[in-house]
């Protein structure tokens, strides 16, 4: 009984088992993604230099519009652990005020982002995959005002938070919240007015916040491994034939019985079921009275081989659980039998 019920737990655990593999089987991917990104306002020094000193300095406020992200990324994911090479680019527009200065101008931030990162998902394998991560690399600053633009190439991180869905064992999308630095930036422009050259360094803060959507693909999935196999039913210990519309013992079937009847003697504490069936050939009605005639005769030799008749469950299956599966009126010798099972 107790080897019972560990393998029906077993076999109820075994397609969840199936699915967690199938729905996360590891393995290279690849995949797009996109959002909403916003630039944290930022006030900041601004100096003028007139060759060779400083003629001055400014405060400069930026603020930013909501503006977007789109990138993509190929990856290898461990079933756990992911690793991922990303390219990203932001964009944002907003405005800046000089400090001391009446007016105001249009400006520009955008930023290319190759980063590498590094995930760890939690539930893995399960539809649903909370997930944190960071990553670090290198962004191309891009800022444009007043008709110029500037670069500068900084140290870039960043720090992950979302959930990810697996649709199936290929396809995966999430969604996730992210922040992403770098460090300070030196915009210099270099100008020239009244004759002078001149160069104005200007060092905001560049830190974002985004909320992005991505899907993914998997390449190579392992296809998902085939359903668990039906239980094993244990075969007859023994199993006695008739002939056709009978219910008598041959001299062959009695000898079967003596020895189902030695079997279960041996094993000192025991039931045995006798099942009687018949072929498809008669009524239905008429097969099962047959096949509980069939079941009561082998029960009756038992007992008379020094079975207790309480030991013994008779069971009448008519037509139903054909050894040989036949047309309907069929008088096939194999499905006329009682089966011995010994437990």
């Amino acid at each position: 009984m107790k080897r019972m019920v560990v393998g029906a737990a077993l076999l109820a655990a075994a397609p969840f088992a199936a699915q967690a593999q199938s729905l996360q089987p590891g393995g290279v991917y690849v995949g797009l993604e996109g959002g909403a990104n916003w630039l944290f306002n930022s006030s900041f020094n601004s100096s003028v230099f007139v060759a060779p000193a400083t003629v001055g300095s400014f405060t400069t406020n930026a603020s930013w519009n909501t503006g977007y992200v789109l990138g993509g990324m190929v990856g290898y994911d461990f079933v756990g652990p992911r690793i991922e090479l990303e390219g990203a680019y932001r964009a944002n527009y907003g405005n800046l005020q000089f400090g001391g200065i009446v007016g105001n101008a249009g400006v520009n931030l955008q930023q290319i982002n190759v980063m590498g990162n590094f995930y760890y998902d939690f539930l893995a394998g399960s539809r649903f995959v909370p997930y944190v991560g960071a990553g670090a690399g290198v962004a191309f600053l891009n800022a444009g005002a007043l008709g110029t633009s500037v670069n500068s190439t900084q140290f870039a991180y960043q720090a992950m938070l979302g959930v990810g869905y697996n649709l199936d064992s290929t396809f995966r999308i999430n969604l996730e919240g992210r922040y992403m630095g770098t460090t300070t930036p030196n915009f210099v422009h270099n100008g020239i007015a009244g004759g002078f050259g001149y160069s104005i360094v200007s060092s905001p803060s560049n830190n974002n916040i985004s909320a992005m959507l991505s899907l993914q693909m998997k390449f190579g999935a392992a296809p998902p491994p085939p359903p668990p196999p039906p239980p094993v039913v244990t075969p007859p210990s023994f199993m006695v034939f008739f002939d056709w519309d009978r219910s008598n013992l041959s001299q062959q079937a009695l000898t079967t019985i003596g020895q189902a009847a030695a079997a279960f003697k041996s094993k000192g504490n025991a039931r045995i079921t006798a099942t009687g069936h018949t072929d498809t050939s008669g009524p239905e009605a008429y097969n099962m009275a047959l096949s509980l005639r069939r079941a009561n005769a082998v029960k009756d030799a038992l007992v008379r081989e020094g079975v207790p008749a309480q030991a013994i469950t008779v069971i009448g299956m008519g037509e139903k659980g054909l050894l040989v599966p036949t047309a309907d009126g069929v008088r096939e010798p194999q499905n006329r039998r009682v089966e011995i099972v010994i437990q």
